[in-house]
């Protein structure tokens, strides 16, 4: 249990490193570094569950877009500049690592086979991203409409 904060409180850290990159500063850093760290723990808690990298992955992946979508509105940034730096913790770097580490000392099969769980893994990320945003998109423009037709009854019994 203690293993699994000191991850969590390290996948917020580096997302709020990576902020600090983007020029993200004040408040908007520690959304991004909380970010980053639900990221970390719905991938390890989801993984725990299901057992599956793919499923871990897109879940978390999932979370971050909404989480991005609606902090970016409410704390008035682009949402690149939150979804990028809370993304970071799921970027497969080990698994790259291990595969160029394969391809250069010639271990073919090795190679192949973390190459198949790279493609797995940005596959899952980006699947992710994409039903993500799909859906708050859709989200958003629904709330807009609502809130828009509001605004227009306001008017039309005010007249």
């Amino acid at each position: 249990m203690f293993d699994m904060f000191i991850e969590v409180l390290m996948a917020g850290l580096g997302s709020a490193g990576f902020a600090y990159l983007f020029n993200v500063h004040g408040k908007k850093i520690a959304w991004t570094g909380i970010g980053g760290a639900l990221s970390w723990l719905v991938y390890l808690i989801v993984m725990q569950m299901s057992g599956d990298l793919f499923v871990a992955l897109f879940a978390a992946t999932l979370s971050i877009v909404v989480a991005s979508e609606i902090l970016a509105r409410v704390i008035k940034i682009p949402v690149i500049m939150m979804l990028v730096p809370m993304l970071i913790p799921l970027v497969p770097g080990g698994t790259l690592f291990y595969s160029m580490q394969a391809l250069i000392s010639g271990k073919n099969l090795q190679f192949i086979g973390y190459v198949q769980s790279l493609a797995l893994q940005a596959a899952a990320i980006a699947v992710g991203m994409i039903v993500g945003t799909a859906i708050m998109g859709n989200f958003f423009t629904f709330y807009y409409r609502a809130k828009a037709q509001k605004i227009s009854q306001k008017i039309t019994e005010q007249s």
